[in-house]
């Protein structure tokens, strides 16, 4: 009986030691939360493999594949068959069948390749590739053998079963989230902060996200892209929670009350407070910022050590030391660039400094606020008129 399955792989969690078994977990729990709606399947885990399989017999790639190559922790998925009958007869016509199927349309170079996890097996991983290679070559015209350099590499995998499969579809990596903490990013509608909150996230950090809205100067259309923003992370997060703060109140005083050339400075330490008011009621580690050193006059050195002074908890800046062109490049790849680029402004954008101070001193800054005697009532205020969204 041959049966269609999705072998998955993955890289990173199969260097844990006695926790292993932990971040497997996470990772089985994801796969079936985005699976679940798309049919009957369980996840087996087969030896270094996950083996996604329909209770009912049937897989419809085309849908499942999609709902798994998103998730963090997957290096890799395989479309591909499983039988139980190990035969060396029966995996070199399974063999046969499969390539037949996917490789009939033209010329290729291939070769076999044989991982043998059952060391009981009569013969070594070489013999088996020698052998269903030989097979394989002599049953079709239009194959050619290529040790070296394949166009068409046929694996095999004698595990509890065989698997034989010839398409390996690489994914992003990283570590299954919910694996390592949880951290709140500052999500605007820009093209930097929700690659900053995909990246954090890859590395097995669960993720909230808050937003700062202030209208009538920035438009439902502004929210509703950072609303979209979090909707596209939830696919690579699961699930994303997204808190909009009305701000508008906070950033008239500000402009009222402080230097122009430091307005920036002080708009942002009011946003981080905010972020760490939510991540304690959150039970959150920390935060993430898309800041990026030198990319804008508040992000020189000065004006991250002026805006970290006000927190306490860690603050994430995965994009610290990356051009604009490299985060430009990972936003298109997952799908937020069309998203970022729509042309609705937020509020760190219509209230910036025309020429913002680029080297603030902490003490200065630390000073003039302790003089904005409003300034914690209107974050409180802030905070209790919060807006959540999930997805």
């Amino acid at each position: 009986m041959v049966e269609k399955v999705l072998i998955v792989k993955y890289g990173e969690i199969a260097t844990r030691g006695n926790n292993r078994h932990i971040f497997t977990g996470k990772l089985v729990k994801a796969i079936r939360k985005n699976i679940d709606s798309e049919g009957d399947f369980y996840v087996v885990k087969e030896q270094g493999r996950l083996i996604i399989e329909s209770r009912n017999g049937e897989m419809d790639f085309d849908r499942i594949i999609p709902k798994v190559t998103p998730i963090f922790g997957i290096i890799a998925v395989c479309p591909g068959v499983k039988v139980k009958d190990q035969s060396i007869e029966n995996i070199r016509e399974v063999a046969l069948n499969h390539m037949r199927e996917h490789c009939s349309d033209k010329n290729y170079t291939f070769k076999v390749e044989t991982k043998r996890s059952d060391k009981r097996y009569p013969m070594s991983s070489r013999e088996v590739s020698a052998d269903v290679g030989g097979y394989v070559f002599n049953s079709m015209d239009n194959l050619t053998v290529d040790v070296h350099n394949p166009e068409i590499v046929l694996n095999v995998e004698l595990r509890n079963d065989a698997y034989i499969y010839s398409k390996l579809i690489k994914t992003f990596g990283g570590l299954p989230v919910g694996s390592s903490g949880k951290a709140v990013a500052l999500l605007s509608g820009g093209i930097d902060s929700p690659v900053a909150t995909w990246l954090i996230a890859k590395r097995g950090v669960e993720m909230e996200a808050v937003y700062f809205h202030s209208p009538p100067y920035t438009s439902e259309w502004a929210k509703q892209k950072v609303c979209d923003l979090a909707e596209r992370l939830a696919c690579f997060t699961g699930s994303i929670k997204l808190h909009v703060v009305p701000f508008t109140d906070v950033q008239l005083y500000l402009l009222d009350n402080v230097p122009h050339d430091k307005l920036t400075i002080f708009l942002k330490r009011a946003m981080v407070r905010v972020a760490e008011n939510i991540a304690e009621r959150e039970n959150a580690q920390g935060l993430v910022t898309g800041d990026s050193v030198g990319q804008v006059a508040s992000q020189t050195m000065q004006g991250l050590h002026a805006i970290s002074s006000v927190c306490k908890m860690p603050i994430l800046r995965p994009l610290s030391g990356m051009d604009k062109q490299e985060i430009v490049d990972i936003a298109k790849k997952i799908g937020t660039f069309d998203i970022s680029i729509r042309p609705y402004e937020d509020c760190c954008t219509i209230f910036v400094a025309k020429h913002p101070e680029t080297k603030p001193k902490t003490s200065i800054i630390e000073k003039i606020e302790s003089k904005l005697t409003d300034l914690d009532g209107l974050l409180e205020k802030a905070v209790e008129n919060i807006e959540v969204f999930e997805y």
